[in-house]
């Protein structure tokens, strides 16, 4: 689950982190109010979205007087905002933050992640604040430096003199970097996170280190232990179909393409999209039903997959181990029939009671092609959209 910039802000001020103090604004009446509140002699305005490149984008303004700030918050706000990770559509901007500038001396980029080759706790620096960091990463790798911690022994200060070291902090700033990380090395573990992104982080000209921008996700699979966290969740942030998922606890992701997929396993749904675009083909989404579906779930996967009114052609991949593929067949042809599915439908089966699946199926008098080859299916499903 992702945040927006205000509310990962207040969350960081909460573990003893200066942060600038701003306003949220959710309509123009909350506007003149607000900057007349916050009386400083530089105001940035800010989009609230769920996305990065918002500055490129339009979506952060600098204004120095009370006027200009109020317009750029007017124009902002109903704004569609489109960015690199928005997608051609863009989004609406719903909530702008308004907040004082500071005076910056230099910028840098921090964030906290979990390293999954590692199974580590990964914090990565760079001097390159304010850019973008995958740019930085591949035309300047050496400007990237990464410190890994031990979630069982924890953080330690010798991680915050490497990290220090690694950005070349003057001396008497090393102690600042290493109280930072410190402490949100500390929100990641007890909040739970997937994901902590400052950038930037600036050192004022006073010397103080500030994160003037954060991005925050969360672990879906722990939200049931931060009802708190999980009061935060912007659902006019994400997709329908995605809510919608949700619902079933179906781990679903639309994407551009016309052929939709239903599977279990993430591995599997992956390697499954994969051999789509080896063939030709396009995936229309991501569709991870879980280990244990039920028929209901699988019907309402189906249900899900055809609310995308681009899918041409549907490629079902199940390997039945916990999950029995009679039951998935028996969710196939119900679905298919309540639905009314007019577009072909591929599906291979593996696993337990396979044989007994492949009998439903092929009873259903159901245009339902099955196949048992990986490959095979997946050639079948792009050759049978393309006609």
């Amino acid at each position: 689950m992702n945040i927006h910039e205000h509310q990962a802000k207040d969350l960081i001020r909460q573990y003893g982190i200066e942060i600038p103090v701003g306003k949220t604004i959710y309509n123009v009446n909350e506007i003149d109010p607000a900057i007349n509140e916050l009386n400083t002699p530089i105001y940035v305005i800010k989009a609230q979205i769920h996305a990065g490149g918002r500055g490129k984008g339009g979506g952060v303004k600098i204004a120095k007087t009370p006027a200009e700030a109020s317009e750029h918050a007017k124009t902002m706000l109903g704004m569609t905002l489109i960015t690199k990770q928005t997608g051609p559509a863009g989004k609406k901007v719903q909530r702008v933050y308004i907040e004082p500038g500071v005076d910056i001396a230099q910028e840098l980029y921090l964030s906290l992640l979990i390293d999954r080759i590692t199974s580590n706790i990964t914090i990565i620096a760079s001097t390159e604040g304010g850019m973008d960091i995958e740019e930085v990463a591949e035309t300047q790798p050496e400007k990237i430096i990464k410190v890994h911690i031990n979630p069982h022994t924890g953080f330690h200060p010798y991680h915050g003199r490497q990290i220090a070291a690694g950005l070349k902090f003057p001396i008497n700033a090393k102690d600042g970097i290493t109280t930072l990380c410190k402490k949100l090395y500390t929100l990641f573990v007890e909040k739970d996170l997937s994901m902590l992104e400052i950038n930037p982080l600036v050192i004022t000209k006073e010397g103080a280190l500030i994160p003037l921008d954060a991005k925050i996700s969360f672990d879906d699979n722990a939200l049931f232990r931060h009802p708190d966290i999980a009061a935060l969740r912007d659902l006019t942030e994400e997709a329908p179909q995605e809510i919608e998922a949700s619902k079933y606890d179906l781990n679903y992701i639309a994407l551009d393409g016309n052929i939709g997929c239903m599977v279990n396993g993430a591995g599997l749904a992956m390697a499954t999209m994969d051999l789509i675009k080896l063939h030709g083909g396009e995936p229309a989404n991501f569709l991870d039903v879980g280990g244990g579906a039920t028929k209901e779930k699988i019907q309402a996967a189906f249900k899900l997959i055809l609310s995308d009114t681009s899918v041409k052609g549907i490629l079902v991949n199940i390997f039945g181990g916990i999950m029995r593929c009679d039951v998935i067949a028996m969710g196939i042809v119900d679905a298919a029939k309540e639905i009314k599915i007019q577009v072909p439908i591929v599906v291979r089966l593996q696993g337990t009671n396979v044989d007994l699946g492949k009998q439903i199926l092929s009873q259903s008098n159901l245009n339902i092609q099955t196949i048992d080859s990986f490959n095979d299916a997946a050639q079948s499903i792009v050759q049978a959209v393309k006609g």
